[in-house]
């Protein structure tokens, strides 16, 4: 009966003898500022993620970084002690979307290695052990979180109770509906588009590289740059049309060209584990002629004049004429994908929808306006301002949603404490003398 044990006590040795091997060193003769468990925080640590924020405009002290640095650590440590973990494939998808959102802000891969003074991937290196720690950190402190709930009663008692000038000051906010015409692309285009990938796939099945054909004519902002791939893809994760044909396939098959909303693909499976994949595609897009954008603006204009005069509503239009899935079958009314409430915040609102309902009254329909989005779709859209609250205390009976937000959130923040107080009480944790002035832990 005590064959099962015999491994976990082992590791436990290892895990004492390593932990006493970093306690054993002085603290900072290495650069090494603190110990949580088994991970180890350096000044370097401290002062490059320091530096990090500054570049993205936020100044903190070295006091506030290490005290996110230790909770950190005492929450990679735990994850580990508990088997909580953070695939690559999530790690890998993560580093490309924040690589995106840099690009974006300094203007191409080219100014950002330049500013940085580093290779694209040298700075995917350099950002994935900080991308896994930040993954693993926050999936430990969701399974610590996760269980909180609060019914209405407890946020109705928790906001009765608080001083009317402690509670939060909502700025201007909005309740929208839209409409959205997608502009057709001409058959001669889309014969276009099938021709390329063929010519494409033709080349890959005589010897050239997918990738390289991927990084060279794949219009897929999200991919081309690493070959076209994705890995750990599952069911769900991508439009219908791109599951059908990817799990159809043999390792190493390419597809044929196939039609998805965002243009057309052909797929290479590399690897299948279960229901999991790694592939490569490459996506083409049929180009838009003016005519096109034109027909579809006048579509938009009929439909709205139609609204506008009185032969439909707003609520009828969008359920009979919108090419927007998430809400045509809602009456176009607009749903806040941070909140999943109606109330949209006015300082929070897209650029677009921003400047197309500013001097709208309430009930007003925009004008027709071409929207491109950040995977470069293009479509046109009519906003509807459906209702407009202004600024104001919160309250329960405009803001239920918001305050129960808040209340679940201060019942996180004490659920992480009390994690947090059981924790450092039984985890080794020591903190370099230079730091004695900071609060750690709470």
């Amino acid at each position: 009966m005590t064959t099962p044990l015999r491994p976990l006590v082992f590791a436990a040795a290892i895990f004492a003898c390593s932990l006493a091997e970093v306690l054993a060193q002085p603290l900072l003769a290495d650069g090494v500022v603190a110990v949580v468990g088994n991970e180890i925080i350096l000044q370097s640590d401290v002062l490059i993620m320091r530096e990090t924020l500054k570049r993205e405009g936020q100044d903190r002290s070295e006091c506030e970084i290490l005290q996110e640095l230790i909770l950190e650590k005492l929450l990679i440590h735990h994850a580990a002690i508990d088997s909580v973990i953070v695939e690559e494939s999530e790690i890998d998808d993560n580093i490309s979307r924040r690589l995106e959102q840099l690009v974006a802000q300094i203007g191409s891969e080219r100014k950002l290695a330049e500013y940085y003074k580093k290779s694209i991937l040298e700075i995917k290196e350099e950002m994935r052990p900080l991308m896994k720690n930040q993954l693993t950190a926050q999936r430990m402190q969701g399974t610590i979180t996760e269980n909180v709930k609060v019914t209405p009663v407890e946020v109705e008692n928790m906001i009765r109770k608080m001083a009317l000038d402690s509670l939060p000051l909502i700025g201007t906010e909005v309740e929208l509906g839209q409409i959205i015409i997608n502009p057709k692309v001409s058959d001669k285009a889309e014969e276009e588009a099938i021709t390329r990938l063929d010519q494409l796939r033709t080349r890959v099945l005589n010897g050239s590289s997918f990738a390289t054909m991927a990084i060279l004519y794949s219009e897929d902002p999200g991919s081309n740059r690493n070959g076209g791939e994705y890995k750990g893809i599952k069911r769900g994760q991508f439009v219908k049309e791109f599951d059908a044909v990817s799990y159809n396939l043999e390792v190493g098959e390419i597809s044929k060209p196939f039609r998805t909303e965002y243009g057309y693909h052909i797929v290479q499976l590399q690897l299948k584990r279960g229901e999991e994949l790694d592939l490569r595609h490459i996506l083409v897009k049929p180009k838009l002629e003016q005519k096109d954008l034109d027909a579809a603006q006048d579509r938009l204009d009929s439909i709205r004049l139609a609204v506008v005069s009185g032969k439909l509503t707003f609520e009828e239009a969008a359920e009979k004429f919108s090419e927007d899935e998430e809400t045509k079958l809602n009456g176009g009314i607009m749903l806040n994908p941070n909140t999943m409430d109606l109330k949209f915040n006015l300082d929070q609102l897209d650029r677009g929808v921003f400047y197309a309902i500013q001097n709208l009254a309430v009930d007003e329909i925009s004008e027709a306006a071409l929207v491109r989005d950040p995977q470069g779709k293009e479509f046109f859209r009519i906003v509807q301002l459906r209702d407009k609250i202004e600024p104001h205390r919160a309250n329960l009976d405009l803001d239920l949603a918001l305050l129960k937000n808040y209340v679940e959130n201060v019942r996180r923040q004490e659920a992480l404490e009390g994690w947090v107080s059981k924790k450092k009480a039984e985890t080794a944790l020591r903190v370099n003398a230079k730091y004695d002035d900071c609060k750690v832990l709470f």
